[in-house]
């Protein structure tokens, strides 16, 4: 009798995931890999999360599509993982394969605690960047009928959330936004966007490449609101370079004149929102001064400014939604593991059950730290194979059998090179590389072809 090879499923097709398959079938061990996605497009936060006048940033999808290629992984999009309508109960999948890695990242934003927060006008950024990235969850613009926005947050999101709002339509019109996202660009009334950071310019989280892009604008300007810390120059006690190099940008933006530009960043550093105001929308948000103690902490001095804006977006970091059926540790946002396998309260662990990426470790990092991250839990997965028992429902056919159960109809890699293909029609039709289809029933209708279900494997 021959022995049935495993399956593995990874849940999320964003880099976390997608490194993961990579790597368990590099290992040259007879595993067979699906990865799962709830959309029908893959590359999860490179897609939807990267900005859209990153180009460069996005080419990592050539190295993440490459097990894709020779078949050697399978792509099932529209699949999601859950106890939802039309999604698929964890337990039900664990019985199609011998262990399931989770990757499913970080996608709910922390909130501030402030008053006012809840009110119209007031949002995370997974929000607005899902916008004008084309995310078909995020369909609906942000209000832009307003001359003064705030952003909250000391960190590269903060910054692309500011450049992109203070680009022009014609900056963006050979990068991959949806159409949609230029009409309103264009129609845009924003003209100043406040940049709160709570603490002083040295201790931003900004890297000096994003940092210096603000500059780069073709019809705005940087304004730095820094309480004279900057006044002197870069400190010789600095020596981490990126500090330096952040203190050196902003030292020439603090001393520069302000030009003639339509529209201006302003970084407003030592400043914390307080309280945000309004009725039924946002009108506006009072800001606390603060200052550093000597200890390095941020302490407020209870000087108070209204700044008058009509839209909030806040930037301070993101937590991850609990999987049903996994333990969840709310205080971290992550799945409890240790080296990738998920543990119960007692710290036995879960057998057949994987985390990588963000639910892992929390969301820190760049696109690249998931590569070693995925690896790492690749290899605990290929060292427990021989131990798990094979799954209740071994025949591929029954997963079929499930999906139609279920009113699944999985998008394979050849349904999706389809939207691949339109999106880059679209795109050569405006002057871009691509332009992203972002209704989800446009891009269903884009992939669904020919096909009728999953590739088969040879």
């Amino acid at each position: 009798m021959t022995s049935v090879r495993p399956r593995v499923a990874v849940v999320g097709a964003g880099p976390s995931g997608l490194y993961a398959a990579a790597a368990l079938v590099a290992s040259g061990t007879a595993v067979g890999v699906d990865v799962l996605d709830r959309l029908p497009a893959p590359y999860g936060l490179v897609r939807y999360g990267v900005a859209p006048d990153h180009m460069k940033m996005k080419s990592v999808v050539r190295v993440l599509a490459r097990p894709f290629g020779p078949g050697e992984v399978r792509f099932l999009g529209g699949v999601a993982v859950g106890n939802g309508p039309g999604q698929v109960p964890l337990q039900v999948l664990r019985a199609h394969y011998t262990a399931v890695v989770h990757a499913s990242g970080c996608g709910i934003d922390r909130r501030l605690g402030i008053p006012g927060e809840d009110l119209p006008g007031s949002i995370g950024s997974t929000a607005l960047v899902g916008w004008y990235c084309g995310h078909p969850d995020h369909g609906t613009p942000p209000r832009l009928d307003t001359p003064a926005v705030a952003v909250v947050g000391a960190g590269n999101v903060a910054l692309d959330v500011a450049r992109v709002l203070a680009r022009t339509a014609d900056e963006l019109v050979t990068t991959d936004v949806p159409d949609a996202v230029l009409d309103a660009l264009r129609g845009s009334a924003v003209r100043d966007v406040h940049v709160l950071v709570r603490r002083g310019p040295q201790q931003v989280k900004f890297t000096p490449v994003e940092l210096r892009q603000l500059g780069d604008l073709a019809d705005a300007e940087v304004v730095v609101h820094d309480d004279g810390l900057l006044a002197a120059g870069v400190p010789d006690e600095v020596t981490d370079r990126h500090e330096r190099a952040n203190l050196a940008v902003l030292t020439d933006w603090a001393h520069a004149t302000t030009g003639t530009a339509r529209r201006r960043i302003h970084l407003r550093f030592l400043r914390s929102p307080v309280r945000i105001l309004g009725a039924d929308r946002v009108t506006g948000v009072v800001v606390e001064r603060n200052v550093l103690t000597p200890d390095g902490r941020v302490r407020g001095t209870g000087e108070e400014e209204t700044l008058d804006v009509g839209l909030v977006v806040r930037a301070v970091g993101y937590t991850a939604e609990p999987i049903a059926g996994l333990p969840f540790d709310s205080a971290t946002g992550t799945v409890p593991n240790v080296a990738g396998r998920v543990i119960d309260a007692g710290g036995t662990p879960l057998a057949g059950q994987y985390v990588t990426g963000w639910i892992r470790r929390g969301p820190t990092g760049v696109i690249g730290t998931n590569k070693h991250d995925a690896v790492e839990v690749a290899a605990t997965v290929l060292a427990d194979l021989p131990a798990l028992p094979p799954p209740a429902r071994s025949d591929p056919d029954d997963l079929a059998e499930m999906f139609a159960e279920n009113d699944i109809r999985p998008v394979d890699w050849t349904s999706w090179l389809r939207l691949d293909a339109e999106e880059i029609r679209l795109g050569q039709a405006r002057g871009a590389d691509r332009v992203k289809v972002a209704e989800l029933a446009e891009m269903l209708a884009a992939v669904h072809g020919a096909t009728t279900g999953p590739e088969s494997r040879n």
